[in-house]
């Protein structure tokens, strides 16, 4: 059975789907008939270097055909075998490859926060010189592992995003919000980069997919809320009436939740809403003047007096330190609060 399997290569069909297999055998028997796909192409390497190849349709392993395969034969085996690897190359485009992560931290210009931002989506990938790709990253990756090339180009991929998108927006060029209005011109600096780097790979990135550049969750709700504020500020003109707005929002919304309960949250509704009754509600109080004090004080009500002063300004009692009250008809003097005079009684005049 396995004489026979050596008679015939070819891609097999559960790999017929990556972009790069490798022919597990080294010894390739001599006019082994072997198939290459029509979006395929087959190298021979030896010692890192592309020796032979073969095109699209069916070929015969023979010196004879493939002239460069003398240089291959296996002299210890009397020239029955080729050694070397063999390598087939996708030549056509894979598509809906997924990349993706965490790209970086950075401050947002407008508002000096410092958020995070990732990406996530596809890209298509290509090659675009077969021995580029087999003597360059051959030694970086392992060709039996599918997903090895893809992985390995959507880490490069994410890394020129990385650079790129910290570079536009701390120029100014792309906001922090809205960016996914500015998808074309990062995809465009994006794959200008990439590709630069994937050039001496023999590979190529033609095209972004459906790709999206977003906040962290927490981020993007601080930032939008930032927002609001400060534009609410503007329109009111004074950030203390949006602040009592904010208050009576969340006291409001406390009393509906409350239900009319007497709990934690209905008392800091009700204390929310008394807070902005008496700073929005309430006019200020009129601006009084001091009074001058260093008189008497009432002895019916406390209150200072000013110096001179006959009679208190708050209940209108005689100050006892006043000049005496004489009767008009005898001269007597008169004691305070009297009614008749205790001398001649005669009644005593009121003020």
């Amino acid at each position: 059975m396995a004489w026979l399997e050596r008679e015939f290569i070819a891609v097999p069909e559960e790999r017929k789907n990556q972009l790069l297999y490798k022919w597990p055998d080294l010894n390739i028997r001599r006019y082994t008939r072997a198939h290459v796909n029509a979006d395929e192409i087959a190298l021979f390497v030896k010692s890192g270097k592309v020796v032979g190849a073969m095109g699209p349709g069916r070929h015969r392993v023979d010196a004879d055909e493939l002239p460069v395969l003398g240089a291959l034969v296996d002299t210890l085996s009397g020239g029955n075998y080729y050694r070397a690897e063999l390598y087939f190359v996708s030549t056509r485009e894979f598509s809906g490859l997924k990349f993706g992560g965490r790209l970086t931290d950075i401050v947002d210009p407008a508002t000096e926060q410092v958020v995070t931002l990732r990406v996530f989506g596809e890209f298509s990938l290509s090659v675009r010189d077969p021995a580029d790709l087999i003597t360059t990253l051959a030694g970086t990756v392992d060709p039996a592992d599918p997903g090895a090339v893809p992985g390995w180009c959507a880490d490069l991929l994410l890394k020129s995003m990385k650079v790129t998108v910290a570079q536009g927006i701390s120029a100014g060029e792309w906001p922090v919000l809205g960016l996914s209005a500015q998808l074309q011109p990062v995809e465009t600096a994006v794959l200008h980069q990439t590709n630069l780097a994937l050039y001496e790979y023999g590979l190529r990135i033609p095209r972004l997919g459906n790709f999206d550049i977003s906040l962290a969750p927490e981020d993007s709700q601080r930032l939008k809320r930032l927002a609001k504020d400060v534009t609410y500020i503007r329109l009111t003109g004074d950030f203390q009436r949006y602040a009592a707005g904010e208050m009576a929002l969340g006291a409001g919304q406390g009393l509906a939740e409350g239900g009319g309960r007497v709990e934690g949250g209905f008392l800091g509704a009700a204390l929310g809403v008394n807070a902005i009754q008496q700073h929005v509600g309430s006019p200020p109080p009129p601006h009084q003047p001091a009074l001058p004090t260093g008189g008497p004080t009432c002895t019916g009500c406390g209150t200072a007096n000013p110096a001179g002063a006959k009679f208190c300004m708050n209940c209108g009692t005689r100050l006892a330190n006043s000049s005496p009250a004489h009767c008009t008809d005898c001269g007597a003097e008169l004691a305070p609060g009297a009614k008749f005079c205790n001398s001649c009684g005669t009644p005593v005049a009121r003020i």
